[in-house]
């Protein structure tokens, strides 16, 4: 099985205006509330590419009511835990310019933290265990970590979708696969990059610190695949980016979602590239129809002997 974690889930409410005037009394063109996490992106692409998996989580209030119905009526399948506190709300505003009111997060208590735990009590080494997205202020920095502890115990495998310190903490735990882009890993390791050999340098560094796959995103440039015996790349398909929101969650869902039936890297590396264009070529999260035409655009090749 494989389990996605979405600590900090909100409803996403999406407003559309001609121009935002402050101070003014603003009528709308547009709204839409959507279900919004980047955990939760990710359990929809494993739908889409008929992956069994579990939405774990925190939601709570009527807020926290509305994301649990709208995920179930899109077919996933949600385990979220109950809390007394009210599920955030996100403000996305698209005017003149975007602009983004995000919540912070409720109040999670420690009890409310052990019921969660609960839902990882039973891991086995076949699952797998994908942490997205941030936490609430009222939770420890080390919460994925503890987290990770218990997937090491179980000698199941997981994924961690963070950059920077947080990051450099779980290497040696040896994630599945991290997905920096390039210019998240020029930060992580304080340089800058002049050519793709320098990339895949960073990349193989990542590797030897503990990551038993490293994907490096670079936008239109494409994508490169770290194994421990090859360097693959792939060019960007042709496609207008319509929406970039999601795409690095759809990337992790392909990836992840075809390694836990085939364990093939490249062919998981394939299908996460397909998923993440998908995504950006789409206004919500892709649906199997938009990976199915994009994933024929998909040409890698393996760089390293």
């Amino acid at each position: 099985m494989i389990y996605t974690i979405t600590v900090n889930p909100a409803i996403d409410y999406v407003v559309q205006l001609p121009q935002m005037t402050l101070g003014s009394v603003n009528r709308l063109a547009h709204t839409a509330k959507l279900p919004g996490g980047k955990g939760i992106n990710v359990s929809q692409i494993l739908n889409d590419l008929e992956q069994p998996n579990v939405a774990l989580g925190f939601v709570g209030g009527f807020t926290g009511t509305f994301v649990s119905e709208a995920l179930k009526a899109k077919g996933l399948n949600c385990r979220f835990t109950k809390i007394a506190d009210d599920t955030r709300i996100n403000v996305k505003i698209h005017a003149e310019q975007e602009t983004e009111l995000n919540g912070a997060g409720p109040d999670i208590t420690a009890s409310e933290v052990d019921a969660f735990y609960q839902e990882l009590a039973n891991l086995t080494p076949d699952d797998v265990v994908v942490m997205s997205g941030s936490l609430t202020p009222s939770l420890p920095d080390s919460f994925y970590f503890d987290i990770i502890q218990k997937v090491e115990a179980a000698g199941a495998n997981f994924v961690i979708d963070t950059t920077g310190e947080a990051l450099k903490k779980t290497l040696p735990s040896k994630p599945l696969v991290v997905k920096p882009n390039n210019h998240e890993l020029a930060a992580y390791y304080h340089t800058t990059f002049n050519s793709q050999a320098d990339i895949i340098a960073a990349g193989q560094r990542m590797l030897a610190e503990g990551a038993k796959h490293v994907l490096i995103s670079m936008a239109g440039d494409g994508g490169l695949l770290i194994t421990p015996d090859h360097v693959y790349f792939s060019p960007a398909p042709k496609g207008q980016v319509i929406n970039s929101v999601g795409a690095g969650d759809s990337m992790i869902g392909g990836f992840v979602g075809t390694f836990a039936k085939t364990h093939d890297a490249v062919e998981s590396f394939r299908y996460g590239l397909a998923c993440g264009s998908a995504t950006a070529f789409s206004e919500d999260i892709a649906t199997r129809a938009k990976i199915d035409e994009i994933l024929p655009l998909i040409k890698i090749e393996q760089l390293t002997n």
